[in-house]
């Protein structure tokens, strides 16, 4: 349910509201009142409300004021109360964010309109939130822990050697002869400390290094799997929505 909170410095029209409103029928509930703007500011920081109904004339601070400082940062709609003498400030308001605004006396079926735009609003809101934070996952994606330092130098010299030849071939006979140890001790030393095998460890490095040329555009697609060592387009796209979930393409048109 989205959470309402109510601001207005006389007591009889806050409960008028809050009595008056078939909030259920809305899908909402009021999750807290305030006598006036400053009370409101701290109430909207406790408790994130979805929609903020306010009057803009109130003692300490002004409803105007308290959206300023904080309607951009909490991100919520907003319904401002007001009187005929306020209309230039509802205008105001409405051009700087404000979904709508109910004069006073109050009409309750003004009061349930202005209400049901709200939660329209809110619905956007959440729906462009919950896209947003999507899309900087997807950006954030990580496959390794690259900033972990592994004090077994066998290891690290593995770590080294992938990263400065990852565009190439690599083979277990590669560090093998590269590091001058077998290839089953160069597994099992890997594997203990990585908690994965080589080839897996070299396959998310390639990946991980294909996201980035991705997200700067630093190769055209039909490019990249050569360019981290993983070949033709057909094969580095399998591989990648292996571990991805998606093709390179998608992934693409995603961020």
């Amino acid at each position: 349910m989205y959470k309402v909170l109510l601001v207005e410095d006389e007591e009889i029209i806050r409960n008028g509201i809050r009595h008056s409103i078939p909030w259920a029928e809305f899908g909402c509930r009021v999750a807290g009142e305030a006598g006036d703007g400053e009370e409101g500011m701290r109430m909207i920081e406790e408790l994130k409300p979805d929609i903020v109904i306010t009057d803009i004339n109130m003692p300490v601070m002004d409803g105007l004021a308290m959206l300023s400082a904080t309607k951009l940062k909490y991100d919520y709609a907003a319904v401002i109360l007001t009187g005929y003498s306020d209309f230039e400030y509802a205008r105001e308001a409405i051009r700087n964010g404000v979904s709508g605004y109910v004069l006073k006396p109050l009409n309750m079926n003004e009061m349930k309109e202005a209400l049901a735009q709200a939660v329209l609003e809110s619905r956007n809101i959440g729906y462009l939130r919950q896209k947003n934070q999507e899309e900087t996952e997807r950006r954030n994606i990580s496959l390794l822990e690259l900033d972990r330092n592994y004090q077994d130098p066998v290891v690290q010299s593995i770590l080294e050697y992938i990263a400065a030849h990852y565009r190439e071939k690599i083979m277990l006979s590669d560090l093998a002869e590269e590091l001058h140890y077998s290839e089953r001790y160069i597994s099992q030393k890997f594997q203990k400390a990585v908690g994965t095998t080589v080839i897996e460890y070299l396959n998310r490095y390639r990946i991980q290094k294909a996201l980035i040329f991705i997200r700067e555009k630093t190769f055209p697609l039909s490019e990249i799997g050569w360019e981290v060592g993983i070949g033709e387009y057909k094969y580095f796209n399998h591989v990648f929505k292996k571990y991805i979930g998606c093709s390179a393409k998608e992934y693409q048109q995603m961020i």
